[in-house]
This record gives C-alpha cells, structure tokens and sequence, in this order.
C-alpha cells in the first residue's frame, strides 16, 4: 500500500469514527490497515497513521481497542527492525571512498563515548517521539534518560527497551492515567540512584523484563546492597525488642516533687558496683516527672 492508499484509508477511518459508523465499518477499514500496510517511519510520519490508529487504543468498543494496539505493536516492530537492519548493514559494509574511510565510525556500533552521567535522549538525538501521544512520548524520554544514565549502551538499543518499558505500564495500569504516570516517575528515580546502577543493567540486558519492571515493588527496586543494609538494621532492631525491660512497680509511697501525686511507678537497678545501694527509677503516672536516687 503506498502513501497515497494509505492516506485516503486513514481518511476513511476517520470519518467513519466522526460519524459514528458501525464497529463493523471500522473494524474492516482497521484490518486493512493492519494486513496490507508495509510501515517505514517516512510512511507514517508523511499520513499520521501511527497518531490516528493510537488513539483508537481508547476507544469504548473494546474489539476496535484490541485491534489498535495490535496494529500499533505491528508497526512499531517493523520500523524497529528495518532501523536495525539499517544501522547493521552500514556497520558492515566496506567505506568507498578514502574520505569516508577516514571518517570515524557511527556512535551505534561502537556505544556511547563521552559522559555518560550526562547522557539525555535530547544530546543522544534519539526520536522519542513513537505513539503519537505527547504525554506517552514524554514517558518513554523519561525511562531513556534513567536508562542511559552512567551506561555506555548504544541508544538504539536503550530507545527500544525504554518503548518496550511505557508499553508495559500503559497495559499494565490501563492506559495513561496518574497511576501509570507515578509508576513511570519512580522507575526513572530509581534508575538514576548513583548507588543502585546494576539496575539499569539487568533492564537493558533483559535480566529483568519491561513487563516485570513497571510492576516491581519498593523493596525489589532496592539494590542488593540497600536490602542487606535494610536487613541488618531490621535484625538490630529485633535483638533490642527482645531486651527484657526492667518491671516497673506503683508505690503511693514516692510523692512527686513537681505535681505532689503519689501515683509513682518505680524500677530499680544495680549501676554502681555491687556494694553500693541500687538506684531507683521514678515516674509520675499523673504529670510525667522523671527522677532518680540511690
């Protein structure tokens, strides 16, 4: 299907939607889309069709819904791979001229030079501009910022998992709302903690997969180090429960000096060496004063 094809079919789908033409008409308008277009990025950039399709992914009928996000997963696969095979095919093949062989290969092939703890998707000249929703597109800059923080992978690998990653939370939290935008937020936070930087590695390496990621816990973000950290202190704390704490008794024979009740709790303990007298621990019940004598 060529531009100009897809381009009245894009039209198509538009009106029958604006005229709220039966699901049917949009359905069959939809699978054409989805079984006879062969997307390049030009292709979709020139007609939009990538916008007008995204944003059926919100439509009430749940069958048009359904075929959106397929059709947007489709797309956005293929262009992914031509882009790589493109960038593969430059990478391999032999320089023709004297001046090009000169010249110093593609940032790509080789990864990041530079500083990487300065890295942003706006200095990489990555395109994150991939849904057609400008507050999507700005999520998947955000994962790619705390992706490419202190990493020396190559931004067309980092753009790819940084899709794969806004993907996962739009599904798993039912589209763009406050929960998935918060999600989205604390991942990036997390990524971007100087002192948990394996955690980008294991999400760029697929150690830890998108759909894993965006429904991680607190705790699991933590790096190994912060959960030991956070394990001693919790085994510290239990030991200290444990102490057995010195059994307080009433007396009504103790008056307090500040209120004059003779509601006092008292405990003893020897502080002094063991022929010296033990020393008593008071405290008003009524007003809170605290004293001590031996």
């Amino acid at each position: 299907m060529d531009q100009r094809e897809l381009d009245s079919r894009i039209k198509a789908l538009q009106k029958a939607i604006a005229e709220k033409e039966p699901a049917s008409n949009v359905i069959t308008i939809m699978e054409t889309l989805k079984n006879n277009v062969n997307p390049t990025e030009e292709l979709l950039r020139a007609t939009k069709a990538g916008m007008v399709v995204a944003k059926q992914r919100a439509n009430p009928n749940k069958d048009i819904a359904r075929l959106a996000s397929e059709i947007v997963a489709k797309w956005k696969k293929t262009v992914e791979a031509e882009k790589q095979k493109k960038l593969k095919m430059s990478a391999s093949s032999p320089p023709k001229t004297a001046a090009v062989s000169s010249a110093a290969p593609p940032a790509e092939a080789k990864g990041f030079t530079g500083d990487s703890s300065k890295r942003r998707w706006e200095t990489d000249k990555v395109d994150t501009k991939r849904t057609g929703i400008p507050s999507r597109d700005a999520c998947i800059g955000l994962i790619y910022n705390g992706l490419c923080f202190m990493s020396e992978e190559p931004s067309s690998n980092i753009i790819i998992k940084a899709i794969e990653v806004e993907q996962a939370a739009f599904d798993a939290f039912k589209g763009d709302n406050s929960e998935y935008r918060s999600k989205l937020r604390s991942l990036f936070q997390n990524l971007k903690n100087v002192s948990n930087r394996e955690l980008g590695t294991r999400v760029l390496s697929g150690e830890i997969t998108a759909a894993r990621f965006v429904l991680m816990t607190h705790d699991e973000l933590k790096s190994a180090e912060r959960r030991r950290e956070d394990e001693k202190l919790h085994l510290e704390n239990m030991k200290k429960a444990q102490v057995p704490m010195a059994e307080k008794s009433i007396s009504d024979a103790l008056k307090c000096g500040r209120c004059g009740q003779k509601k006092v709790s008292y405990s003893q303990a020897q502080t002094r060496s063991a022929d010296e007298p033990m020393t008593t621990f008071c405290e008003c019940t009524v007003c809170g004063n605290r004293w001590k004598f031996s």
